[in-house]
């Protein structure tokens, strides 16, 4: 019987990503699979959880609503921001992908989405907020992690007591 996959293990999956209109969003197709410690919140809710349980060669189809892939759009994270805010070098363009400064100081992406005469409208939702997704998956290989695969995965200053990834670094 093949092992199945459980939480923790190191996976590797190739999937397409598609809308409810067929349309595909993302694919490993051509690349090599997606590895990740499955069941550890590494990936959006559905896709994490749908890993659970399949085994090598295995492949499933699954649906995600928006709630369980990036969530809906928040109107809080639409700005209207000055023109002169984004710097003398940058030639905005509706659609351009601009990274955003938080006040903690992390850098978010945001998308233009209007330029106006002297100021811009930025949008920090992910672009798939609100959409539902589908995915094809084949599980290429799983197994125990090994100190390699949770050092890659572990996040640089974790340090955290009863971390699941890391064991607390």
């Amino acid at each position: 019987m093949a092992e199945k996959i459980e939480k923790g293990n190191f996976v590797q999956v190739h999937y397409t990503g598609t809308f409810k209109d067929g349309k595909t969003f993302d694919s490993s197709k051509g690349k090599d699979p997606l590895e990740v410690l499955a069941g550890q919140g590494m990936l959006i809710k559905g896709f994490d959880d749908a890993l659970l349980d399949m085994a090598i060669n295995e492949e499933k189809e699954i649906d995600i609503p928006a709630d369980e892939a990036y969530g809906q759009p928040n109107k809080e994270l639409v700005k209207t921001i000055p023109l002169k805010d984004l710097g003398a070098d940058l030639k905005p363009e509706i659609g351009m992908t601009i990274g955003i400064r938080a006040p903690t100081g992390q850098v978010f992406p945001a998308t233009i989405k209007e330029i106006n005469d002297d100021v811009v409208v930025i949008d920090a939702n992910h672009p798939l907020a609100g959409k539902d997704l589908h995915f094809k998956l084949k599980v290429v290989t799983t197994r125990k992690p090994t100190e390699e695969d949770l050092k890659k995965f572990a996040p640089s200053s974790c340090g955290v007591d009863g971390c699941e990834t890391c064991d607390g670094c």
